[in-house]
């Protein structure tokens, strides 16, 4: 196991500094001229100068890329060409709202999704089944703005259970907590249809294989042939998909943040494309990078844990 998991921490290296190098090279060939975005279309040749030469713009891109990389080495993310301030410092600040926001929607979607995809697929082809093939396909229809804007409706203007904007505070967790419900809601919403929909599928084609109806044939207690046998085995597949959508959720949960008026990392990243802050786009678009890395290396663990072959 420990070898599996440092081998996987090796892999994850040289594939993060090939996406880092990718991000690097895109953000310097895509149009426009960063030190002209920065100071403005009615900026003069000389200042425009100046401000290349002050962000090493002038340099050759290959040594550009070797200051970048020294820097990013030491932690340095690079200053935004608009605040002139630290880009991590602005990105520290919105991290930790989309990581809560995104695990309070997984953690959500695997409670609601897993046991509803496994009652359906034990009831198939029953009025049960039927209700759940119905709410998952229009979890999978409505757009999650639409659903935010309902949940604040009825939850926030009608009985004022929940704040309808904003994000709490993190030194008081209560407060955090009753900001989080709506939002969380309304993503794990939508990934709930998804986790019951492929728990369903799966559930169905491993209740017709052989080691399912040899347990059964031993004469061992349905809840058992189920939990032990037929969803271990139905968990891979349902891991993967939360992986997938763990990493979709943390850049476009930015319909939810702007419904909610909540700070994020998809939000931020909009705000840096539109103000052309290219320093800032770039030092997101790494620590995206980094976040799908070690999302994708626990999805590895996980795997090992239910299915030890994987390793092999």
């Amino acid at each position: 196991m420990l070898r599996h998991i440092l081998r996987r921490l090796l892999l994850a290296i040289p594939t993060l500094i090939a996406v880092i190098t990718i991000i690097f090279v895109i953000i310097r060939v895509i149009p426009g001229d960063p030190a002209r975005a920065a100071l403005g279309d009615q900026a003069s040749d000389e200042a425009v100068r100046a401000l290349q030469e002050q962000l090493g713009l002038d340099k050759p891109i290959w040594r550009q890329y070797l200051e970048y990389m020294g820097n990013l080495l030491q932690g340095d993310l690079g200053k935004s060409l608009i605040t002139r301030t630290s880009t991590w410092d602005q990105i520290r600040f919105v991290l930790p709202h989309s990581l809560e926001l995104t695990l309070a929607a997984v953690l959500l979607a695997l409670l609601m999704g897993i046991p509803t995809g496994v009652i359906t697929a034990i009831k198939q082809n029953t009025g049960i089944d039927y209700l759940g093939r119905i709410l998952s396909l229009a979890g999978l229809s409505a757009p999650a703005f639409y659903i935010g804007l309902l949940l604040i409706y009825v939850f926030a203007a009608k009985t004022q259970w929940f704040p309808a904007i904003g994000a709490g505070d993190f030194s008081n967790p209560v407060e955090n907590l009753h900001s989080l419900v709506l939002p969380a809601i309304t993503l794990g919403l939508v990934e709930t249809a998804y986790v019951a929909r492929m728990t369903r599928s799966v559930m169905l084609n491993v209740l017709s294989d052989d080691y399912v109806r040899t347990a059964r044939a031993k004469g061992l207690v349905e809840r058992t042939v189920m939990l032990r046998h037929a969803l271990r085995a139905a968990l891979v597949p349902i891991v993967a998909l939360v992986g997938i959508f763990t990493v979709g959720l943390i850049g476009s949960s930015v319909l939810t943040e702007e419904v909610f008026a909540r700070p994020g990392l998809g939000k931020l990243m909009i705000g840096a494309t539109r103000q052309r802050d290219y320093t800032l786009l770039q030092a997101i678009m790494v620590v995206y990078a980094l976040i799908i890395v070690l999302i994708n290396i626990i999805v590895d663990i996980v795997y090992t844990m239910i299915d030890p072959r994987v390793r092999h």
